[in-house]
């Protein structure tokens, strides 16, 4: 879409979208937050480890502290996606 839009090579379109993503995974992996005014925000929170259990055996496991990303989207962009300007 971007190079029907924009009327840019398809190459350095790939390279602008890459180069973008890895941008946000590099900030990430630091720990910051990425944010897009319109879009949302990216973070990451940290899990502490936990017992769960295995949907399989019903056995107690021990679910390992990890860090994921979360997303909250903007306020622009949920009065888009529910069709209202």
């Amino acid at each position: 879409m971007i190079y029907s839009e924009l009327d840019i090579p398809k190459k350095k379109c790939n390279n602008l979208v890459e180069s973008f993503f890895d941008i946000i995974k590099d900030e990430l992996a630091k720990g910051s937050d990425v944010i897009i005014s319109g879009f949302g925000k990216w973070s990451v929170k940290h899990k502490r480890a936990r017992i769960g259990r295995s949907p399989q055996t019903g056995e107690e496991i021990t679910i390992d502290a990890r860090r994921v990303v979360t997303f909250k989207s903007a306020v622009k962009l949920r009065t888009a996606v529910n069709g209202r300007s």
